[in-house]
């Protein structure tokens, strides 16, 4: 029976070594990171797609859920350089997330700027705080 060397866990290059393993049909669809906030009015969801032509993406609000997809294209004109690691990801993107109050969906603006898509989101009246005031009688 052969000794295995114990090497220490390295949680970051294992999955970078199942990732590796994985058939490329299953990681062609990435997930982009999100930020979800709220101002006074709006919920705002910002998502770096750097790279990606805005005609490429789709965004749908239904029952406060958030969809984005679509796609990056890899462009270059010679496909034979000499690697040494290839971690820029192209193909579909997928990602939906619950919106965390209530929102006009049918009033969302989206506009993309510095490879930073911004959905702002206008916040249904029921949702938005109000201030009571106090009568003193």
């Amino acid at each position: 029976m052969a000794l295995i060397k114990w090497t220490p866990m390295d949680v970051f290059g294992d999955l970078d070594r199942a990732w590796d393993d994985w058939p490329m049909a299953m990681r062609r669809v990435m997930s982009p990171a999100l930020d979800v906030y709220e101002d006074q009015d709006n919920v705002v969801i910002e998502t770096p797609l750097v790279g990606v032509d805005p005609k490429n993406v789709n965004i749908e609000i239904e029952d406060n859920i958030l969809k984005i997809s679509g796609h990056s294209q890899h462009q270059t004109e010679v496909d034979d350089k000499n690697y040494f690691r290839k971690e820029i990801r192209y193909g579909q993107f997928h990602r939906a997330v619950a919106l965390p109050k209530a929102v006009a969906g049918d009033k969302a603006e989206a506009t993309y700027k510095d490879g930073v898509l911004r959905i702002t989101v206008p916040k249904t009246e029921e949702a938005k705080p109000r201030k009571i005031t106090v009568k003193a009688q």
